[in-house]
């Protein structure tokens, strides 16, 4: 039987497991420094959604190596992981999946008084659909724990070749994936947070 470390396959060697790279997109370009009522949030979040980086960044050298020296990368399909990983790519091709989007952030429907900055909007909406599963007929996080399974599945599948997969994706889908890997029996040996261009490796002891 094959240990932690290794995957057999028939007639082959035994093949080491590479990492998994969870990296969150770099900053978007769309200004926060506004106040919004929930209906104005959710069309700013909208807008995110959709909407690509800001120009002038320089990714991290730490994340550069990861990509170097990585056999694999996956970004999902909004347009600010896209841009994310042709910044690094420098030509070579990566793979684009759709399961890897971010979690929706629907906010509360609270009064048009209320108005709040982007940042604690997000806080406040992903509290709502977190505990209280409000989700306003978009997934649930029930269904987005699902996908985040199968999303580590994936990744796990492409890291069985024994070659690191590093993701450009979401802050807090990262992080759904993240606890989908802890239950797969995978690790977490290095973590830069969840700020704009951070990683956190993972690696199945």
């Amino acid at each position: 039987m094959a240990d932690a470390l290794t995957v057999e396959k028939p007639g082959a060697a035994a093949t080491r497991l590479g990492a998994v790279i969870l990296a969150r997109h770099g900053e978007p370009a769309i200004s926060r420094k506004v106040r919004l009522s929930a209906d104005e949030y959710r069309r700013f979040w909208g807008r995110y959604e959709v909407g690509g980086l800001a120009p002038g960044q320089t990714p991290p050298e730490s994340l550069r190596r990861y990509v170097a020296s990585c056999g694999v990368m996956v970004a999902s399909t909004r347009q600010r992981s896209i841009e994310s990983a042709e910044a690094l790519a420098q030509g070579r091709v990566f793979a684009r999946e759709g399961i890897l989007i971010e979690a929706p952030l629907p906010p509360p429907k609270w009064p048009s008084w209320v108005r709040l900055s982007p940042r604690l909007w997000g806080f406040i909406a992903r509290f709502w659909w977190w505990f209280f599963n409000h989700h306003e007929g978009s997934e649930t996080r029930r269904e987005a724990e699902a996908r985040a399974d199968q999303a580590a599945a994936m990744l796990v599948d492409l890291a069985a070749e024994g070659q690191d997969v590093v993701v450009l994706a979401h802050g807090f889908f990262n992080f759904m994936i993240g606890r989908s890997l802890r239950r797969m029996g995978w690790r977490m040996t290095d973590s830069q947070g969840f700020k704009y261009w951070s990683t956190r490796r993972f690696e199945r002891r």
